[in-house]
């Protein structure tokens, strides 16, 4: 089982926070929920040179296990942002040891 990272994109308003719950509780029931949040404000920060700003726009993230990218693309289904129209970036987390 591989790990996914799902970013919601700041492409779409109206989303109540109510639908969030039906959505989370069926992803920790089928086992691939790992964690996730909104994205709020904050910072880039580098040791030497100019600073790019932060990317801004993300707005939330769920991490997922899952057997491949297809199986990835599958758990959006109910997924609020998803639903409602809005861009979901999936990118896979290789596990490094």
């Amino acid at each position: 089982m591989a790990e996914f990272i799902l970013l919601m994109h700041d492409d779409v308003a109206g989303v109540l926070d109510s639908a969030w719950e039906p959505y989370l509780k069926r992803l920790q029931a089928s086992g691939s929920f790992e964690g996730g949040s909104a994205i709020g404000d904050g910072i880039c920060v580098r040791k030497h040179g100019a600073v790019p700003p932060i990317t801004a726009h993300l707005v939330g993230y769920i991490r997922v296990n899952a057997d491949s990218l297809d199986h990835a693309r599958s758990l959006l289904t109910g997924n609020p942002h998803f639903e409602a129209g809005g861009t979901v970036e999936i990118r896979h987390m290789p596990r490094t040891s």
